[in-house]
């Protein structure tokens, strides 16, 4: 029994070797990739994992669910920073909601219209044909509150950020059935919100000094144009109360942001992508009566 004791203490202590070993080796690898990124000015460090999607393949649709969620974080979280400026109230109704409903969220916001009779603008509660209104009056004002950097609106966030997947795969992510590939937008949202950590040591500049992090800046190996964002962590574990027990972490918060983004970007894409499934089929079909009559017209028949 002593002797079974001793294995087992001695197979823990060596698989938490091994583990502390994998991750410092992690952490060295990190640090030279990161190295390499500054040297040459090519980032991510790290590129973005491909996530598992309700909405991916030639099949996929929108979890309403998910959606729901990821709209309560816009509006609780990124709302704040963020504009969504083509994104107009009623076609929150593709989420499921109701008209009514819809109504009611439109006029939580307020929106500048006008001129008046006396050629002045106002301020009115927001209706289903208004679009989300921008937290800042303007661009300059928006940067001037960001250190200089205006926040990007989110409409199109998912279709703008991507992930180059290089030769030949993306060739293979053009062919629907095979590839389609287009998940890289959220892939990308959702490895920015969960990647930020302290940046590891050993990360050397090109002149061979140490790298530090740019004062005001978080160090983020996801982040598609330097090694640190000057965005802080925007969303942490029980920061947005659930309605419907969904685990209230940052690993699902960032899932349903950024499946929300996804939709604000492409919110036509089961239909399209029902269309296409149609168009394919008639043009195989099409094809296969092409052959077919090339084939009676020029075969030889006796007269």
């Amino acid at each position: 029994m002593k002797k079974l004791v001793t294995g087992i203490a001695l197979m823990a202590a060596l698989g938490g070797f091994t583990a502390a070993m994998a991750a410092e080796e992690g952490h060295d690898d990190l640090a030279s990739k990161a190295t390499h990124a500054i040297a040459g000015g090519h980032f991510p460090i790290l590129k973005p994992h491909e996530e598992t999607w309700s909405f991916a393949g030639p099949f996929g649709k929108y979890d309403k669910g998910q959606l729901q969620r990821g709209l309560k974080i816009y509006k609780e979280v990124c709302s704040a920073c963020h504009s969504m400026s083509l994104v107009s109230f009623r076609t929150l109704e593709g989420l499921g909601y109701s008209e009514d409903q819809v109504k009611a969220f439109a006029a939580e916001y307020e929106v500048q219209d006008g001129p008046n009779a006396d050629g002045e603008m106002f301020t009115r509660k927001a209706v289903p044909s208004d679009h989300f209104p921008s937290p800042y009056p303007n661009k300059e004002a928006a940067a001037a509150s960001n250190g200089g950097a205006a926040p990007p609106d989110m409409s199109l966030l998912a279709k703008a950020r991507g992930v180059e997947r290089g030769f030949p795969q993306f060739i293979i992510d053009m062919i629907p059935i095979v590839g389609g590939y287009q998940e890289g937008g959220p892939d990308y949202i959702h490895a920015l919100l969960t990647g930020y950590q302290e940046p590891p040591a050993g990360i050397k500049n090109p002149d061979g000094t140490d790298y530090k992090v740019p004062e005001g800046t978080h160090f983020n190996p996801y982040f598609g144009s330097a090694t640190s964002l000057k965005m802080a962590p925007p969303i942490s574990n029980d920061q947005v109360t659930y309605d419907d027990g969904t685990p209230q972490t940052l690993e699902q918060y960032s899932r349903d942001i950024s499946a929300f983004l996804m939709w604000a970007a492409e919110p036509h894409l089961e239909q399209r992508k029902r269309t296409g499934f149609m168009v394919m089929i008639f043009l195989f079909i099409f094809t296969v009566l092409i052959y077919l009559t090339k084939k009676s017209v020029y075969s030889r028949k006796e007269h």
